[in-house]
């Protein structure tokens, strides 16, 4: 295997990056406590915000606000998911 597919193997992108050249990534080698650490906090963030959006009414929301927030919750759960997969595939 060549430098660059070490690389590739290594550096994984997020699932929710938009572009052909993705700018976030994983590192497959990073600790797992730090994967499952960083997991964590972007799922526990989309709670909260879920947590959130239950106490409030959407009757005054405009259409727009409402695809922001559930722009916000992909990128958080997506990624979130992202980590926890390369988290449990370095588990022995």
């Amino acid at each position: 295997m060549n430098a660059l597919n070490l690389e590739q193997a290594r550096y994984q992108p997020l699932k929710s990056n938009f572009t052909h050249t993705p700018a976030l990534v994983i590192d497959t080698q990073a600790d797992t406590l730090d994967l499952h650490s960083c997991a964590r906090q972007r799922l526990r963030a989309a709670s909260d915000l879920l947590e959130t959006l239950t106490c409030l009414s959407f009757d005054q929301a405009d259409s727009k606000d409402t695809s922001h927030v559930v722009n916000a919750l992909y990128l958080l759960v997506q990624d979130g998911c992202d980590l926890l997969e390369h988290a449990y595939l370095r588990m022995p």
